[in-house]
């Protein structure tokens, strides 16, 4: 009836998203900042999440209350209000379920669909090696997404979590474009420790995933007066 709700569920499960021996608080941040991301990559403001957790039978008492100390965290942060969940017990690993509630800001929803012949493409941050650190404590990119928005020439919007080429194929494939990257113009997550598995650093930033930076496809001229002005 003449508005939109943005709806986004996801949930991160111990082994798969994250290692055993993660903090409890990590956890919840990143479970809450997984969705809260895919708000901000269709041009929208989070306003509330329910929050389900399946905590492992015999796990230590307080396992539940830290990972309420990383979700309200982020919730405190982004102005999400918790309003309600669920608990279970399992004999499986620990599982953390979100679901985040948002409306589009004024100019969205933007959708994976609107790409254009000639468009840029841009990116909020360094792509690769997120698995160090950065997917456990990555700031969901709320305010970027608004300024993009806000620009009047964002045609097409997604979060990278999958990795750069394949959350591109999306937009792609949606929008029935091609694209071209310049490899030297995508930027590179700089590496804490030696890299392990013979990759060059543009392979991960490629491929890696978990970046939960923005991909944007913008207006050619309003993408140069972007570029030349962000901070």
């Amino acid at each position: 009836r003449g508005y939109y709700l943005l709806l986004k569920t996801d949930c991160v499960i111990e082994g798969i998203h994250y290692a055993a021996d993660t903090p409890p608080s990590s956890v919840g941040y990143k479970a809450l900042a997984r969705a809260i991301s895919d708000i901000a990559a269709m041009g929208g403001r989070p306003l509330a999440a329910v929050v389900s957790v399946a905590l492992p039978s015999g796990s230590e008492h307080d396992l539940g209350q830290r990972l309420h100390e990383g979700l309200i965290t982020l919730a405190e942060k982004t102005n999400v209000a918790l309003v309600g969940g669920d608990t279970t017990a399992t004999d499986g690993p620990l599982v953390v379920s979100v679901t985040v509630i948002g409306t589009p800001l004024d100019g969205g929803p933007i959708l994976r669909s609107g790409a254009r012949p000639g468009d840029r493409l841009l990116v909020t941050g360094c792509l690769g090696n997120s698995r160090e650190r950065h997917h456990l404590d990555f700031i969901p990119r709320l305010a970027e997404s608004a300024g993009l928005v806000e620009s009047g020439g964002l045609h097409a919007l997604i979060d990278i979590s999958d990795g750069l080429a394949a959350d591109l194929h999306h937009v792609l494939t949606e929008s029935g474009v091609g694209a071209r990257l310049n490899a030297g113009d995508i930027p590179i997550r700089e590496q804490d420790t030696p890299d392990r598995d013979g990759r060059t650093p543009l392979a991960h930033a490629v491929s890696d995933g978990e970046d939960f930076e923005l991909l944007a496809a913008v207006d050619p001229q309003v993408a140069e007066q972007l570029v030349a002005a962000v901070q």
